[in-house]
């Protein structure tokens, strides 16, 4: 799975490492993190495209984030694609979890799935929430995702 910074940079280690040598730096700054994982997706001219981000905040001091972007080609139905937002960001939050608890950082899972029943993406909130909770993770969805909602849509758009 290859990785890039905000600006485009590829980041050439591991997630982990670039996750694990950016927790220290801000450390050694006197920051304090919080890290919010989410997906979000699109689709164009038959493609789904998808961008899983990482954002790191420093509590009163901005943030910045890494992405991850890929495709689909297999068309499915708006709950199928949502779980499967909601499956790449606890991949990577479960990835990252030992070392996220290691250094006391906490962790949100953000889900692009809107909590007003008036909205298509609905159908998959149930199912959203017990996957990302069941996981023992904390689970955020609209108006609050702003991991998935924001971060990871610009990413495809």
């Amino acid at each position: 799975m290859t990785w890039q910074k905000y600006n485009g940079e590829s980041i050439k280690t591991s997630i982990w490492d670039a996750v694990e040598t950016n927790i220290l730096k801000e450390i050694d700054l006197g920051n304090k993190l919080k890290v919010y994982i989410g997906t979000d997706s699109q689709i164009k001219r038959g493609t789904i495209d998808f961008a899983t981000v990482i954002v790191f905040l420093r509590e009163h001091r901005g943030g910045f984030m890494f992405v991850h972007k890929d495709k689909r080609t297999h068309l499915m139905g708006i709950k199928e694609r949502m779980l499967l937002e909601v499956q790449k960001s606890i991949e990577v939050a479960y990835e990252l979890c030992p070392l996220l608890e290691q250094y006391q950082v906490d962790l949100e899972v953000h889900a692009d799935i809107n909590t007003n029943p008036n909205f298509q993406s609905n159908v998959a909130l149930k199912e959203a929430m017990g996957y990302i909770m069941g996981m023992g993770f904390v689970f955020k969805a609209k108006p609050e995702s702003f991991a998935s909602t924001t971060c990871a849509n610009k990413q495809v758009q």
